[in-house]
C-alpha cells in the first residue's frame, strides 16, 4: 500500500511536525518482519514504565485501542519510537513548533492582515462623515447606519466596481484614509517570523523566499548548509534507529546506511575531498580508496608513491685526476 519513499516520507513530517514518530512492525515473532507501518503520533500513547521505559505503546482510533508491549529489560517493542530532545519530558521529544509557536502565530496574523487589506484595495480606502446641514438630525440612527454600510458595500465591492465613482447627498461628505507606514509594518514582521520559523527547523532563512535575502551567490551554500545542519543530522538519527531496532532482524554483520555521494547538494564539499586526497602523494592509491569509501585494487596493483623528483637537477661531479 505504501513505496519506500512514501513512507520514509509519512515517518519524518511525523517527525518533524509532533516530535515524535512511530514505526510498526508487523510480521511472525521473532523473524523478519514483513510489513512496517508508520502510526499517527497523535494517536499513540507511551504508557510509562517503574525502571525508565515504557510498559507499553497505546494505539487508539475510534475509541478502541491496542496495547503493544515493550521488553522491560531490552525496551525492544513491535513499536519503533523515533523522538527529539525534551528537557522536561521523559516520554515524548518536542516539538520544533512549540519552540517557534510565537512566530507561527505572529506569520498567521500577518497572511490576515494582509488578506484583509487586499479585501480593502490594500488601505482603508476612506470613511463617510455625517455633517448635517441647517439643524438636521446630528446622530445617524441604527437603522440608516446600517443601510448606509450595506448600500456603498453593494456599490464598491467586487471587481466589476472597481473604479466607480460614488455620488452622496443629504450632509453626507467622502474622506480619504491612508496606512501609516508604522501601519504598512507589517510586511517585515511577516519576514522575520517566516526566518524564526526557519531556524526552529536549521533551515537557512535564504530558501524560504525572503526579498532580498537570496543571490545566486549564497543559494549553493545555503543549500550545503540545509544539508549539513538539518538533513543529514536527521538522517543519521533514523539510521541509527533503524540499525538497532529493525536491522538485527534480519542477521549479523548487517547495517543500514544511506549514499551521501548521490546527494547533488554536497557535490562541491565531496569535490575539495576528492581533491585533496588525490594531491597526496604520501598515500598509496588503496589508502587514498578507503578514504573516498572505495573497494581496494587487486593485490599487487597497490603500491608505494613514486618519489619526488628534485626540484633542480643534481650538479655534475667532475671526477679527480
Amino acid at each position: 500500500m505504501q513505496g519506500g519513499a512514501e513512507l520514509f516520507d509519512a515517518l519524518y513530517q511525523f517527525f518533524l511536525i509532533a516530535g515524535n514518530s512511530f514505526l510498526e512492525a508487523v510480521g511472525p515473532e521473532r523473524r523478519p518482519p514483513r510489513e512496517l507501518w508508520t502510526l499517527r503520533p497523535d494517536r499513540m500513547t507511551v504508557i510509562p514504565g517503574p525502571r525508565g521505559l515504557p510498559r507499553a505503546y497505546r494505539f487508539s482510533v475510534g475509541g478502541e485501542h491496542l496495547d503493544f508491549s515493550v521488553d522491560p529489560l531490552t525496551g525492544q517493542a513491535a513499536v519503533l519510537h523515533i523522538k527529539l530532545f525534551h528537557s522536561l519530558n521523559d516520554w515524548y521529544g518536542m516539538s520544533p513548533l512549540e519552540a517557534a509557536a510565537y512566530s507561527i502565530d505572529q506569520h498567521n496574523e500577518a497572511g490576515r492582515w494582509n488578506t484583509a487589506l487586499l479585501q480593502n484595495s490594500a488601505r482603508p480606502s476612506g470613511a463617510l462623515v455625517y455633517a448635517p446641514k441647517g439643524g438636521g438630525q446630528e446622530v445617524l440612527s441604527d437603522t440608516q447606519r446600517e443601510a448606509l454600510k450595506a448600500e456603498l458595500r453593494a456599490f464598491s465591492q467586487g471587481g466589476a466596481n472597481a473604479g466607480e465613482v460614488p455620488v452622496f447627498e443629504g450632509g453626507l461628505e467622502w474622506r480619504e484614509m491612508s496606512l501609516s507606514p508604522k501601519d504598512m509594518d507589517w510586511l517585515a514582521g511577516k519576514d522575520m517570523s517566516a526566518r524564526e520559523i526557519a531556524l526552529a527547523y536549521n533551515v537557512p532563512p535564504q530558501l524560504v523566499g525572503i526579498e532580498g535575502s537570496l543571490t545566486f551567490a549564497n543559494f549553493e551554500q545555503a543549500r550545503l548548509s540545509l544539508y549539513e545542519d538539518a538533513v543529514l543530522p536527521l538522517l543519521d538519527m533514523v539510521t541509527d534507529e533503524l540499525n538497532n531496532w529493525l536491522v538485527p532482524a534480519f542477521g549479523d554483520d548487517l547495517s543500514l546506511d544511506f549514499d551521501r555521494d548521490e546527494i547533488p547538494a554536497l557535490a562541491p564539499r565531496r569535490a575539495k575531498v576528492w581533491a585533496r586526497i588525490g594531491a597526496a602523494n604520501f598515500l598509496t592509491p588503496n589508502e587514498k580508496r578507503a578514504l573516498v569509501g572505495l573497494a581496494p585494487l587487486p593485490a599487487g596493483v597497490d603500491v608505494a608513491p613514486a618519489a619526488q623528483a628534485p626540484d633542480k637537477p643534481s650538479e655534475a661531479v667532475t671526477p679527480v685526476g
